[in-house]
């Protein structure tokens, strides 16, 4: 499959949140922590659980930069 996506960070499912409508996903790339917000029949479509790997793919038309 293609994708237009840029940004792929290979990462390391630490916690699936559940809620009602949404899930958290909480994921580890290297030192860094990401969460992304999907909604929970994606989750379960996609059967998440801590210590699968996947890609974040990040698109955004802000992202901003602080030093």
């Amino acid at each position: 499959m293609k994708i237009s996506v840029r940004n792929k960070i290979p990462a390391t499912i630490k916690e699936v949140r559940l809620g009602v409508v949404m899930a958290e996903v909480v994921v580890q790339a290297g030192n860094n922590e990401i969460v992304a917000a999907i909604t929970k029949d994606a989750a379960e479509d996609l059967a998440l659980k801590a210590g699968d790997s996947v890609t974040a793919l990040v698109k955004s038309t802000s992202v901003m930069i602080q030093k």
